[in-house]
């Protein structure tokens, strides 16, 4: 992989550790991490903030600075600290098998903590879990003849659709208004193609079929 130094300083775990002067520090920056997951589970990313962060330790907002500059690296930091949440098996011998579940356990990651579809589609970042997951991807697919970038497409395709979808499924009622507008525009005999759709209702998620459809079509 290329090696850039003025990506890589940016990022909060490349930095060496602050060392202040008078007292030790009395939190560590997991301690401030699991604070902000709280606020950002119980407030949403709005509400996720230096302040409100401090708060939830019990300190001041300036004591923060010790362990991170600004908001952005908590929004890294919690983002990074929920994927330990994933159960890295080794690999079962069926790829397609293995990949779809990844896909479901980041669904259920997301539907814990339902600020972070939001965060992992606008501000996409790798940490030192999300590196972990990056491997176990791979070693999952390592004896698939696709090529590195089909996979690395095919890991960034597998996190979007989750999220969008982990996304979708938190908002039912903006789903439920969008319905209600395409079954009026399906009678206004505009969109006969539209209207011709006969969509059953059932009781199956359809979310991991549709999933290991797309991930096969990727790999083929």
């Amino acid at each position: 992989m290329v090696h850039d130094d003025s990506i890589e300083t940016d990022l909060i775990w490349m930095r060496h550790p602050k060392v202040g002067v008078g007292r030790p520090a009395s939190r560590t920056r997991t301690e401030v991490t699991e604070a902000a997951v709280r606020v950002a589970d119980r407030d949403g990313l709005a509400g996720l903030s230096m302040r409100q962060v401090a708060a939830e330790l019990g300190t001041g907002p300036g004591s923060l600075y010790r362990y991170v500059d600004n908001r952005d690296d908590l929004l890294d930091l919690v983002a990074d600290h929920v994927a330990a949440e994933y159960d890295f098996s080794p690999p079962s011998g069926d790829w397609l098998d293995d990949l779809v579940d990844i896909g479901l356990q980041a669904r259920e990651i997301y539907r814990r903590h339902p600020w972070l579809p939001e965060l992992i589609l606008t501000r996409p970042v790798v940490g030192p879990n999300g590196a972990e997951l990056m491997e176990h991807f791979l070693s999952v697919v390592a004896d698939h003849p696709a090529d590195d970038d089909t996979k690395l497409v095919a890991l960034a395709m597998l996190n979007t659709i989750v999220a969008a979808t982990a996304r979708t499924e938190a908002a039912p009622a903006d789903a439920l208004r969008s319905a209600r507008y395409l079954a009026h525009v399906a009678a206004d005999g505009r969109h006969p193609r539209l209207a011709a759709m006969r969509i059953q209702s059932t009781e199956a998620d359809p979310f991991p079929i549709a999933l290991r459809k797309v991930l096969a079509g990727l790999f083929s």
